[in-house]
């Protein structure tokens, strides 16, 4: 992503890692304790990276987790209230513990948290661009560590997981490499736990071919609420950003450094040392504006289109707009400049109607003014709802197909 104006840029030398922990990788199932011996690890070997050169940001679960053992709550909360308050609980005495580990040798934190409205926004999501990139300069050489907002976020806005908030950071800050801990080596053929023939996969090109190799099957546990399938989500999601992703087992984070030493070497022929599956970033990188829309926003709603229209603006001609003629049906509901779906609707060769989503864009104008200019032409918007805005329903789309 380029920078802004008036933000500190990161040195040019080293690489930028973004490494997300889970609530299991730094909390005990059996002792509800802190792993005390995993996190001094952590911050050793972000430390040995920062020595290095490098810029690192931790993407760091377990508020709630440690809420709950404060409280001494023993399942997970289903009510929303209740998550909310343990997470307001645990996130302090969190950043208290990591300041204390990092303090040790006189590395700077700062608490970053995001929810997906923060992304949705343009001017939030500029200032979460802007406070991480300040927070990396040489100016501050500080350690961001990012959590989902969970005190304020509702069901409708939430990343889910912070598999896919830790790609999405790694996106806004243009990071080189995505480091997802787990409770295994990396991605297997079958599940290790119960198949000993179960092969890892090492160097993996795209996400599609993961999921035709491997198993994503997980044991899980009762603190987190991630798995093997939302890491694959989070290796989709970066690798569109351009960076590579890399799943390894977290009980031993000294290996991230040395995965970062060695680089992207994808000769099979060499021994693996340390065990871990990499995802090599897309080639054809997505443009930061487009990435956002169609990954790291929240879709609001649906424009469902005709065939013509998903012809004229797949052509690279036509610039992404499009116009309220082609737009033949509006479901959900929407301010300006929200995300939207893009749907397209054909017939079938047996005469049903197909529906298949094909890409995401930012609304130019609200669903109760899509509704009331949707196929008609440009000239009529102004007898539609009183004033013109844009001649475009949208004139910023990101596409997620090709057309046929």
């Amino acid at each position: 992503m380029p920078l802004r104006s008036g933000v500190a840029a990161p040195a040019a030398a080293g690489k930028t890692v973004v490494i997300k922990l889970g609530t299991s990788s730094i909390l005990s199932e059996k002792t509800l304790e802190p792993k005390i011996r995993i996190m001094a690890s952590i911050v050793e070997t972000v430390s040995r990276l920062r020595q290095n050169g490098h810029r690192v940001v931790l993407v760091c679960s377990g508020a709630i987790g440690v809420g709950r053992v404060r409280m001494n709550i023993q399942e997970r909360p289903k009510n929303l209230g209740e998550r909310q308050a343990l997470a307001a609980l645990g996130q302090l005495r969190l950043m208290s513990l990591w300041d204390s580990l990092f303090g040790v040798l006189g590395i700077n934190i700062a608490q970053v948290l995001l929810t997906r409205a923060d992304i949705a926004d343009s001017p939030r999501y500029h200032n979460a661009y802007t406070t991480l990139n300040t927070l990396l300069s040489s100016d501050f050489n500080a350690v961001p560590i990012v959590n989902e907002n969970d005190t304020v976020s509702v069901y409708e806005m939430r990343f889910g997981d912070n598999d896919s908030l830790s790609a999405i950071t790694a996106g806004i800050i243009n990071a080189d490499y995505l480091f997802l801990c787990t409770d295994v080596d990396g991605l297997y053929t079958d599940n290790p736990r119960s198949n000993p023939e179960a092969r890892r996969l090492r160097v993996l090109h795209s996400v599609d071919e993961a999921r035709q190799a491997a198993c994503v099957k997980t044991m899980g546990s009762s603190f987190g609420t991630g798995g093997m399938q939302t890491k694959l989500i989070a290796a989709e999601l970066a690798t569109a950003a351009g960076v590579a992703t890399i799943i390894l087992n977290g009980e031993h984070p000294e290996n991230i450094a040395k995965v970062v030493e060695k680089g992207l070497n994808v000769n099979e022929g060499q021994d693996d040392d340390p065990p871990h599956t990499l995802f090599l970033p897309n080639p054809f990188r997505l443009p930061a504006r487009k990435w956002r829309i169609l990954h790291a926003m929240h879709p609001c709603g649906t424009l469902v289109i005709d065939e013509g229209a998903y012809e004229r603006i797949s052509r690279k001609e036509s610039g992404g707009r499009l116009l309220p003629a082609g737009v033949v049906g509006v479901e959900g509901n929407w301010e300006r400049l929200q995300a939207v779906r893009l749907v397209v609707r054909k017939q079938a060769s047996d005469g049903s109607i197909e529906s298949k989503e094909v890409g995401r864009a930012l609304a130019n104008y609200t669903s109760i003014e899509c509704e009331r200019i949707k196929g008609l032409q440009s000239a009529q918007i102004m007898d539609a709802i009183g004033a013109v805005d844009s001649l475009y329903i949208t004139d910023q789309i990101a596409l997620s197909a090709p057309a046929t």
